[in-house]
């Protein structure tokens, strides 16, 4: 293998017939490097055939690569996948100890060998800092979770840190004085409606004697009523099949009486055509033109 890549380095005979596979060293050089960025600007990912073309491009556009014929795309690409094929033999081959002597093996190394380095992450944002609780009317029941907590009390700021007017004004203590009471009154009637919750829920708690279950009863009942209704559709549409099946057998039953009516009709018709002819031959008449007519319908009436 060393041999045939120091055969690779010497610049070719122009007399001799050109190996169109056969790489230098500087064209297999050139490949890597121009190869190599365009690998890592797409994170180690595919090229496409525009950008192998520019491999391609920048490999013919080296020095010294005019006595060469200009390498194809469709080359760089089997090259490069030559070269993925030696640098995982190389590999193999130094696992157990020692270094390689391959000029290409560190190169290879750091884009094919290597991981991308992880990407850093990002911080994640600040949890919020509270959570808005759900507003209720006075009067409905509270959820559970806020039903069993008691009610913790509330603390209340001091009357000097509440405002920062100076309370010398006489029209700024009554306004103070107003808040105040108002936030007193907000408070006492936020505290009603948890004790009046959590008295409803504990009397239909001690009645039930268990955890009301109204999700699940009210999914209960709406299965019932979709089996009530599928039941009714499918007794409706079998009263219906039965309707369509009568009236079927109906009209079979008139179409057999009419054809036995109409059978017995013809037979009617030509049994008394061969009473007129026996008629007409014992009578033995001359007149062989009103024989003609009487059996000429009577061939009409067999065709029928």
């Amino acid at each position: 293998m060393e041999k045939r890549e120091a055969a690779s380095t010497r610049p070719p005979n122009p007399a001799l017939p050109y190996r169109e596979d056969c790489w230098s060293e500087g064209e297999t050089s050139a490949l890597v490097d121009a190869w190599g960025d365009r690998y890592v600007e797409l994170n180690r990912g595919n090229l496409r055939q525009k950008q192998w073309q520019e491999v391609a491009d920048a490999v013919n556009s080296r020095s010294g690569a005019g006595r060469r014929p200009p390498r194809t795309d469709v080359q760089c690409k089997n090259r490069i996948d030559t070269l993925k094929k030696k640098y995982k033999v190389e590999k193999a081959r130094i696992a157990g100890g020692g270094e390689s002597q391959w000029p290409f093996f560190a190169r290879l190394e750091g884009l094919v060998g290597s991981a991308p380095p992880p990407a850093a992450k990002k911080p994640s944002a600040s949890p919020p800092l509270a959570l808005p609780l759900p507003s209720h009317r006075k009067g409905s029941a509270l959820p559970a979770a806020l039903a069993v907590r008691p009610a913790e009390p509330r603390e209340k700021r001091p009357a000097a840190a509440a405002s920062s007017f100076p309370m010398d004004n006489p029209f700024f203590r009554r306004a103070a004085a107003a808040a105040a009471a108002a936030a007193e009154d907000d408070e006492d009637e936020d505290e009603d409606e948890e004790d009046e919750g959590s008295a409803s829920l504990s009397r239909s708690s001690s009645r039930s004697g268990k955890k009301p279950k109204r999700g699940r009863e009210g999914e209960g009942h709406g299965i019932r009523e979709l089996a009530r209704a599928i039941m009714s559709f499918a007794e409706i549409y079998e009263r219906v099949e039965e309707s369509k099946q009568r009236q079927m057998m109906e009209l079979e039953k008139q179409r057999m009486e009419f054809a036995k009516a109409l059978e017995f009709q013809k037979m009617q018709i030509i049994v008394d055509l061969q009473v007129q002819l026996a008629k007409i031959k014992r009578a033995k008449r001359s007149d062989t033109g009103e024989f003609c007519f009487v059996l000429s319908l009577f061939y009409y009436y067999i065709l029928l």
